[in-house]
């Protein structure tokens, strides 16, 4: 492994361990040249996953996207920092399970409503709102009138610190 401050590429593993779900290796890293220490993460991977856009582009899949995206629909939500990475592999290890390589935009994307509307109306709204390209506030408005009773009042309760 390169030391990302020096370039050297010679480290030495510190310490390992295995992440709180057990789907990744957490190592500590020294470099004997410059002396920093840095954190590597190691995870399985079963398979290259091709994400196929909705313009028929092919991009590879990218899991830090998917948690970033997941990350902002969260922002200020009490949502744990563990348990956006149980759901991000969760949903990684959904679409390696799934046997296809070449996997639709829209299939992803379905796959994160479905996780926030049961973890967090808030973030379920927030992340349609994107996923589904709302352009005016009655998007918004039907959006949320389509909603269960219950999910409808948590999402119109949040005070709005969006």
């Amino acid at each position: 492994m390169h030391c990302p401050f020096c370039g050297q590429d010679d480290t030495q593993v510190k310490d390992s361990r295995p992440t709180e779900d057990g789907a990744a290796i957490r190592r500590r890293r020294f470099c004997p040249q410059c002396g920093q220490r840095f954190t590597t993460i190691e995870r399985v991977q079963l398979r290259e996953l091709t994400v196929v856009k909705s313009d028929n582009r092919r991009v590879a899949f990218d899991r830090d996207k998917l948690a970033r995206s997941i990350r902002i629909a969260l922002r200020k939500r009490p949502i744990e920092e563990e348990r956006i990475e149980r759901i991000v592999n969760g949903i990684v290890r959904h679409l390696e399970a799934s046997g296809e390589t070449e996997i639709p935009s829209k299939q992803i994307g379905e796959l994160v409503m479905d996780t926030l509307k049961d973890l967090d109306p808030v973030a379920y709204v927030r992340f349609a709102s994107v996923y589904r390209n709302f352009r005016e506030a009655k998007d918004f408005e039907a959006f949320v009138g389509s909603l269960g009773g219950s999910l409808r009042e948590a999402a119109q309760g949040d005070g709005g610190d969006a």
